[in-house]
C-alpha cells in the first residue's frame, strides 16, 4: 500500500478558530478522504503553533499563563476539527516533549552542518508574522504587507541560519518542480523571491524578548528557537521525528503541504533549506490556496467581520458550510463568504437541488414498492473527479456532482423530468427506478470527499430492497 502524508499548516493558538482555518481544514480533507479512497496508507497532520510571541502576548493581555492560553485554543481548534467531520489523524502540539525533544535534535543536525552561527542583529520585525522584513518588502508607508502594522525595530544577539549557501538548491528545487508549488502563480513567486538573492535569517530569540516562552537553544538557556524553525518541525515530531524512527521513515517526506498564501516564504524557501541541512528529505508538492474575504472585505477583528465557524456549522450543519467553502471558494484564488450567498446557495443547490432529488426519488421508489438490488459498494470515484482534485481544483471538482452531463443532480433531475416515471408502470418504471438509484448510489459514493455526512445518509437510505422516504437532508432556510 502506497503511503500518503498530508499536512495542513500548523495554526497559531493566540485566538479562536476563524472560517479561514475551516476552508484549509476541509481542503486538506478533501485529499485525504481521497487518498483513503484509493486505498493509500493516509496520515493527515495538524496541530498547535504554540512558541510565538503572539501567543505570549494574547495571555498577557488575558492575565493568564500562556500555556492555559495555549490549551484553551488549541481545544477549540480540535473542537472545530470534530465539528466539521475533518479526519485529521494526528494533532500534534508544540508543548509535547517528543515535540521539544525533536526541535533540538533538528537544531543540532543543522548545527553539525556548519550552518548556524550567532551575530548581532538590528531588524524590522512583524509580530504578527513572526519574521524580520527589509524597508524595501514593506508597503510605502512602512507597513507590514501581510498585516498592515508598522513593525517593532528590534536589536539584540541571535543564531542564524545560513540560508544564502542555499540559493542555487533552492533555485533549482522550485524551477524544475523538484518542490512542485501549485498553483504557477505562487510557485513565480516564490521563485522570484529566490533570486533577489536569499539573505540568512534569525532562528532564535532572546529568551527575556520572548518571556521564557519557547524551546531552549541547545546549550543556551538564554535563546529559545525561533518559532518558525520550531513550528514547520511539527510535520516532523508528529510522525515519529525523533521518537518513533520506523514510523518517521515509513511516512517522512510530506507528499503535500496545504497552506495559505501568507506563509509560503518558510514553507517553500526557509524549510527545505533546514531539511537540506539537516540531511533529511525534501517534502514533494506545496499547495499555496488564497483567503476568505467576508462581504469583500479582508477579516479583521477592527472590523468585527470575523466568523466563527463553528456558530455556522450549528445553526446550518456541517455539510452546508463544507458544501459552500468547497464549492464557492475558488481553491486558487481568494473567495467571499457572504451570508446571503450562503442561504442562496443551500437553498438552490442543496435544498432544491441534491436534497429534493433524493427525496423525489425515494417517494417515487416507496410507492412502487419496488425490490431494488443491494448496493454491493463496487462504485468507483469519477476520473474526472479524481483530476480535477489532484490539480486541487477542488471547486471545480465538486461541481461535477451536480453539473455533469452524465450521472449528476442536474442529469438525473433532467432524466425524471422526460420519463416521469410517476406516469409510469411495470418495465418501464422498473427501468427508470433501477437507473436512478444507480445514479444516486454512484453520486453519493463520490460525495463522500466533500459531504461525509450527507452522502451516508443517501448511501444507507439507497442501499436496498425497500426504499423508502426520510426526513429532509436540507430543509429550506429563510434569508434572515
Amino acid at each position: 500500500m502506497n503511503k500518503f502524508y498530508i499536512t495542513s499548516a500548523i495554526p497559531y493558538v493566540n485566538a479562536a478558530p476563524h472560517i479561514g482555518h475551516a476552508l484549509e481544514f476541509l481542503q486538506t480533507d478533501i485529499l485525504a478522504r481521497l487518498a483513503r479512497l484509493e486505498n493509500k496508507d493516509t496520515i493527515f497532520l495538524t496541530g498547535a503553533d504554540e512558541n510565538s510571541l503572539k501567543n505570549v502576548q494574547a495571555a498577557q493581555a488575558q492575565n493568564i499563563p500562556t500555556q492555559t492560553l495555549c490549551d484553551q485554543n488549541s481545544l477549540l481548534f480540535e473542537n472545530l476539527i470534530n465539528k466539521l467531520n475533518i479526519s485529521v489523524d494526528i494533532f500534534q502540539k508544540a508543548s509535547d516533549k517528543k515535540h521539544i525533544e525533536g526541535s533540538q535534535l533538528l537544531w543540532q543536525l543543522c548545527d553539525k552542518s556548519g550552518d548556524i552561527y550567532k551575530r548581532t542583529y538590528q531588524g524590522l520585525y512583524c509580530v504578527g508574522c513572526e519574521a524580520f522584513y527589509n524597508k524595501d518588502e514593506l508597503t510605502e508607508d512602512g507597513l507590514c504587507p501581510e498585516h498592515l502594522k508598522k513593525p517593532e525595530l528590534i536589536k539584540e544577539e541571535n543564531y542564524f541560519f545560513r540560508l544564502s549557501k542555499y540559493q542555487s538548491f533552492l533555485e533549482d528545487l522550485i524551477k524544475n518542480d523538484k518542490l512542485k508549488i501549485t498553483p504557477e502563480i505562487r510557485k513565480n513567486e516564490v521563485f522570484a523571491f529566490i533570486k533577489k538573492g536569499l539573505k540568512d535569517f534569525s532562528i532564535s530569540r532572546s529568551a527575556k524578548r520572548a518571556h521564557n516562552w519557547g524551546i531552549p537553544v541547545p546549550n543556551d538557556p538564554d535563546q529559545v528557537i525561533y518559532v518558525w524553525f520550531d513550528a514547520l518541525n511539527i510535520y516532523q515530531t508528529g510522525i515519529g521525528f525523533g521518537s518513533d524512527q520506523a514510523k518517521y521513515q515509513k511516512y517522512h517526506p510530506a507528499d503535500i503541504h496545504i497552506i495559505g498564501k501568507g506563509i509560503s516564504r518558510f514553507h517553500a524557501i526557509f524549510w527545505p533549506a533546514i531539511l537540506k541541512s539537516a540531511g533529511l528529505k525534501i517534502p514533494k508538492n506545496i499547495f499555496i490556496h488564497g483567503y476568505v474575504t467576508i462581504e469583500g472585505q479582508k477579516m479583521s477583528k477592527t472590523l468585527g467581520n470575523v466568523i466563527n465557524p463553528t456558530s455556522l456549522i450549528e445553526k446550518y450543519g456541517v455539510d452546508s458550510l463544507r458544501y459552500y467553502l468547497a464549492r464557492e471558494i475558488p481553491t486558487y484564488q481568494d473567495g467571499d463568504f457572504s451570508q446571503n450567498r450562503f442561504i442562496q446557495l443551500y437553498n438552490a443547490d442543496l435544498a432544491n437541488g441534491l436534497g429534493n432529488l433524493i427525496a423525489r426519488v425515494a417517494s417515487l421508489c416507496q410507492k412502487s414498492n419496488l425490490d431494488f438490488p443491494q448496493s454491493n459498494d463496487s462504485y468507483s470515484l469519477r476520473d474526472n473527479l479524481q483530476k480535477l482534485i489532484s490539480q486541487f481544483k477542488l471547486n471545480e471538482a465538486i461541481s461535477t456532482l451536480w453539473l455533469d452531463k452524465n450521472n449528476s443532480v442536474t442529469y438525473l433531475d433532467r432524466l425524471i423530468n422526460d420519463q416521469k416515471p410517476w406516469r409510469q408502470q411495470g418495465k418501464d418504471l422498473e427501468k427508470t427506478l433501477f437507473q436512478s438509484v444507480s445514479i444516486i448510489r454512484h453520486i453519493a459514493y463520490n460525495l463522500q470527499l466533500f459531504l461525509p455526512t450527507t452522502a451516508q445518509k443517501i448511501l444507507t437510505q439507497f442501499k436496498g430492497s425497500k426504499i423508502i422516504t426520510s426526513p429532509p437532508l436540507f430543509p429550506r432556510l429563510d434569508n434572515d
